[in-house]
């Protein structure tokens, strides 16, 4: 299964392009939708969420709500294009306005400027920007029903935002009812204290990131590989959350923490009886060893990066002049980190489910579920 994306900012539409789906996958356009609007919302989210209210139009590849075995095209309209189509029209645009030319540290500008032989730096960022990511929601949003009708499930929540941490650690269940929180937050009393830092932050004209937590139940063991490191989940996992805007870090099971641990403390020890077989009684690993889903469930973490459009801009030079200046100012958010949870979200469901098509090969969804029945 393959995912091609395309569309600027503030062009027409985001496009998503899925080939290698199974045929006779029900695909819900109002999952969908339901999916892009939490990517729109949260805590900290800018005026631009107030303007595009983003809905799929499914272009091709589904019949009567399910998918055909040919390539699915989902589109995402822009709705602001409407104010942008004089300088972004494909058929001909007033380049001469719009231009940005005072580069923003921690973006693409300057490299993307120098990279494509651009003068105008926004010829990279329409398409740098995080707005490319409604169409990956769309299309993880597909994958993750695959991965429903084979009994896995993925779920998430706001682990860490504006320097405020949630030590505990939660079950899959109790992470049903995240969405209610304004911050994706299971603990109250810290998503009020989150929000307040994050009324803060906007005061003083700044930006916050955060920390996701991505769980996966239901998974059977033996997808990614071993045998060839390019096949290796965490891998493939890894690179692609690393793939979305602001990502800066990942870690699974106990990530980053092992290496300042004990073996003894770090491995998940193997017991086995006859009723339940092999088991471990831990999952420091995060569902994840040589490469391979173990079975348990899957642990992901993602460090997001503060948001680089401060509305009070940070020093910068000018492309035209090579002068001092400060950075230019787009709408922007002061803290995205729920949609980065959803983003994250749909990225490893994708993920998850071309492994298991990788593995089980089959054009149909019957022939799918009969395969993964079968698995040990």
């Amino acid at each position: 299964m393959k995912l091609t994306t395309a569309g600027e900012s503030h062009g027409k539409a985001l496009i998503a392009v899925i080939e290698g789906l199974p045929a006779n996958l029900p695909v819900s356009e109002e999952e969908i939708n339901y999916y892009l609007a939490l990517r729109q919302g949260g805590y900290g989210r800018g005026a631009r969420q107030k303007i595009e209210k983003d809905t799929v139009n499914i272009l091709s590849g589904v019949r009567n709500r399910l998918t055909l075995g040919s390539p699915v095209c989902l589109a995402v309209e822009n709705k602001d294009y409407v104010h942008w189509a004089e300088y972004m029209a494909p058929e001909g645009a007033d380049v001469s306005h719009r231009r940005l030319t005072r580069l923003r540290p921690g973006h693409a500008d300057l490299t993307g400027v120098k990279k494509f032989d651009q003068t105008d730096a926004r010829n990279i960022l329409e398409r740098a920007s995080a707005r490319e990511t409604a169409a990956r929601v769309a299309a993880g949003t597909v994958a993750r029903g695959l991965l429903r009708e084979l009994g896995v499930e993925v779920r998430g929540y706001v682990r860490s935002v504006a320097g405020l941490t949630d030590g505990r650690e939660y079950t899959f269940e109790e992470l049903a009812r995240v969405r209610e929180s304004p911050l994706f937050m299971p603990d109250e009393a810290l998503c009020r204290e989150a929000m307040a830092r994050i009324d803060t932050i906007k005061e003083e004209k700044d930006t916050a990131g955060g920390i996701v937590e991505i769980r996966v139940k239901g998974l059977k063991s033996g997808f990614g590989s071993c045998m060839s490191y390019g096949e290796k989940l965490d891998g493939a996992l890894a690179g692609a959350v690393m793939g979305i805007q602001a990502i800066k870090g990942v870690e699974i099971g106990k990530g980053f923490a092992a290496a300042l641990l004990r073996g003894s403390e770090t491995h998940d020890e193997i017991f086995y009886d006859e009723e339940r077989g092999f088991y471990r009684k831990t999952n420091r690993a995060g569902g994840l060893e040589g490469g391979m889903s173990n079975g348990e469930e899957i642990v992901l973490r993602a460090a997001m990066k503060p948001i680089p459009t401060l509305m009070r801009g940070l020093n910068t030079v000018d492309y035209d002049t090579l002068e001092p200046a400060r950075a230019a100012t787009e709408r922007s958010d002061v803290c995205s980190i729920c949609a980065c949870e959803v983003i994250v979200e749909s990225v490893v469901s994708f993920v998850l489910a071309q492994k298991v098509l990788d593995r089980l090969g089959a054009d149909n969804l019957r022939d799918v579920k009969e395969r993964y029945e079968k698995l040990g």
